[in-house]
């Protein structure tokens, strides 16, 4: 989220941090647009509403309804719906920081730790995706591995791993972030010693291993599943279907997360880009800035949002008791 505030920092103070000698040269307004504002807040919480009631519906059937059968896939799935509802119990703080044209009202601990979970809980999200195509690809190659990694405790320890590298790399979110001041508006934000150079770091580091590094193993662990269903027979129709079906909707998950973020990614790295004079910012880079990069994180946290309800619609069981549920209600 910290991004959407250096885009204010852009609109604010265009003149110092950039080649410009008035906003006039790049006849963009430099005000935030109401109704981009609004547009934002509306996204925030129609995401944040989806978000509780599908991620708190894969809860209650895994907790209160267990789940008859128990594996190692199932927990990450557990685990991702946890993530995603801390992750959207987020979002009002910045709808409301949004709606006062980014102008942070919590005072500074609440910045720290807002901020701190919206980040943590992205990493972990990535993260479990990427543990599950993983384990995925082993449950359907090897039945022994398979025993192995569908023990309970093996599936704990992978979770509390998951969690410590997600901790670890938000380290820099939790000690450089801070309120601060930007002609007379007091903002969320990271300020790092060094300025631009150890902000565009954080962010090559965030591409990296929130994004290009899973993406990568995640897109390995497919083809290698993929070369093996083709050179292997199956023994039983049954079974075919059933872990082609599986298969499918981890794919799904896994390309609505790469949709979702490669925009916001994307115009991360243009950003790092400039920061790092390797490009040049002009109004093309100032106009996607400032009006579709705040989009691109909307269209990046409807991925929170997305995952429970393709679990729940797209696997047999969970449509049978999400429509039993429905019709005692």
């Amino acid at each position: 989220m910290n991004e959407e505030n250096e885009s204010v920092c852009l609109n604010r103070s265009v003149t110092e941090m950039f080649r410009f000698s008035s906003l006039e040269d790049i006849d963009v307004t430099a005000d935030g647009s109401p109704v981009l504002r609004f547009l934002i807040c509306l996204v925030y919480s129609v995401v944040c509403a989806a978000g509780l009631m599908g991620n708190l519906l894969v809860i209650f059937f895994f907790r209160v309804k267990q789940e008859r059968k128990k594996s190692t896939v199932n927990f990450f799935v557990l685990s991702l719906a946890v993530t995603d509802l801390q992750f959207v119990l987020t979002l009002p703080f910045w709808a409301v920081d949004t709606a006062l044209d980014f102008s942070w009202p919590f005072g500074n601990a609440m910045c720290k730790i807002i901020l701190s979970i919206t980040v943590m809980n992205m990493y972990a999200s990535v993260f479990f995706l990427t543990a599950m195509s993983v384990t995925r690809y082993w449950f359907v190659t090897s039945a022994v591995k398979t025993r192995t990694l569908q023990k309970s405790s093996s599936a704990k320890w992978i979770c509390a791993v998951i969690w410590t590298l997600a901790t670890l790399a938000t380290l820099p979110t939790s000690i450089f972030s801070t309120v601060g001041n930007v002609t007379g508006e007091k903002l969320c934000l990271l300020k790092f010693p060094g300025g631009q150079y150890w902000l565009a770091v954080y962010h090559i580091q965030k591409i990296l291993v929130g994004f290009v590094l899973p993406i990568f193993i995640v897109s390995f662990s497919y083809l290698m599943l993929l070369r093996f269903v083709r050179n292997r027979t199956m023994k039983t129709m049954r079974n075919r279907k059933r872990r082609s079906s599986v298969t499918q909707s981890i794919t799904i998950v896994v390309l609505c997360f790469f949709l979702c973020w490669m925009p916001n990614h994307a115009i991360t790295l243009w950003s790092v880009l400039v920061k790092m004079n390797a490009a040049n910012w002009d109004k093309t880079y100032y106009i996607v800035h400032t009006y579709v990069f705040p989009l691109t994180i909307c269209l990046a946290h409807t991925n929170s949002c997305l995952n429970p309800i393709i679990y729940c619609l797209m696997r047999k069981e969970f449509r049978n008791k999400l429509g039993g549920l429905i019709h005692r209600g």
